[in-house]
């Protein structure tokens, strides 16, 4: 791995970005590039805030990618997920933007995202989006978050 390739955020004291544009994602070379495979980040704490209320807004979030030259450093994706918390968006625009930012920068064989939002107002509501068509011959298992009982 050459210095440019190296993450920047790993063991360093890193403040959380301002918001999700001064985020820098990290990517590093695919180790098993000759083997497709799946990864999955789940953040069951993804905060972001209504743009009309300011309230805070709660979801559980599950990426899965099949990557193909890079794969997203995990630090990098955790502070760039906290950037939202003070991001003014709404469901739609923080989970469909979350998918196309990784997709356009990491370019995977393939990416999906579900932002399962808690309610506020006795409504919870359930985001998902796609790169494209499923890529055959990976094992994608169900996101399997419950619909909403409690979300516990």
């Amino acid at each position: 791995m050459t210095d440019s390739q190296k993450p920047q955020f790993l063991g360093k004291e890193t403040p959380l970005p301002a918001s999700p544009d001064e985020a820098v994602l990290d990517y590093v070379p695919n180790p098993r590039r000759e083997r497709p495979y799946m990864v999955r980040f789940t953040a069951p704490e993804f905060t972001s805030l209504c743009p009309v209320t300011a309230q805070p807004d709660f979801a559980h979030l599950v990426i899965d990618y099949v990557p193909d030259e890079t794969i997203v450093e995990s630090k990098s994706l955790k502070l760039f997920l906290g950037s939202f918390r003070n991001h003014q968006g709404f469901h739609e625009d923080c989970t469909v933007g979350i998918g196309e930012r990784l997709t356009r920068e990491m370019q995977p064989h393939w990416l999906r995202i579900g932002g399962y939002w808690y309610p506020r107002g006795g409504i919870p509501i359930d985001v998902f989006w796609q790169s494209g068509p499923e890529p055959e011959g990976i094992w994608l298992p169900p996101q399997d978050v419950p619909g909403y009982r409690g979300r516990g």
